[in-house]
């Protein structure tokens, strides 16, 4: 089955069961679809109300190096961006004096490249202000603060199975031989 819009039937999908799995996909991927418009407004809206004079592919770089220290090539994995993108707003945020970059010790042909702290404390004035912003939202006020709490737990619990399924679908299972190298 697809949620791609592709044909839904498959070659192990008889006159038996087939009706009933396409039935179900429609009904998923319409939900999926709900859901992907959401999560992209949601997105959309916390950004804006974060504040913080960036595009989003460089806050994307900043939340990632949270992380730690890393190379180019596994902020392009961690981001899904390309290593020639993530190279270059490395550079736009060096220059910002947001991130700072160093050769790696154990390999010194590779640079290494961590948050400084103007980049720790602009993404926590930005996640400060995306938080009172989701506070306004949900008419939280001081007095209601446990309330918009539960509500964004809700939120976080509710997509918490559908990302650990998606990671584990695209995350490559270790074998003996990947762990032996």
């Amino acid at each position: 089955m697809h949620l791609s819009g592709g044909p839904v039937e498959g070659p192990d999908e008889g006159p038996a069961g087939g009706a009933a799995d396409v039935v179900g996909a429609r009904r998923i991927e319409g939900a999926a679809r709900g859901l992907l418009r959401g999560i992209a407004q949601l997105s959309q809206i916390l950004f804006k109300a974060g504040e913080f004079g960036l595009t989003r592919s460089q806050v994307a770089v900043l939340d990632a190096l949270e992380q730690g220290p890393s190379r180019v090539t596994a902020l392009a994995a961690r981001t899904g961006m390309a290593q020639p993108r993530v190279t270059v707003i490395l550079q736009q945020l060096q220059e910002a004096g947001l991130v700072e970059r160093r050769r790696c010790e154990d390999d010194r042909r590779a640079v290494e490249t961590s948050l400084s702290p103007a980049g720790r404390g602009l993404l926590e004035r930005g996640r400060q202000r995306m938080a009172a912003a989701l506070l306004t939202a949900l008419d939280g006020g001081a007095e209601n603060v446990e309330r918009s709490e539960r509500a964004v737990a809700a939120a976080r619990t509710a997509i918490t199975p559908l990302v650990d399924a998606l990671i584990a679908q695209n995350t490559p299972a270790k074998t003996v031989e990947s762990e032996a190298s």
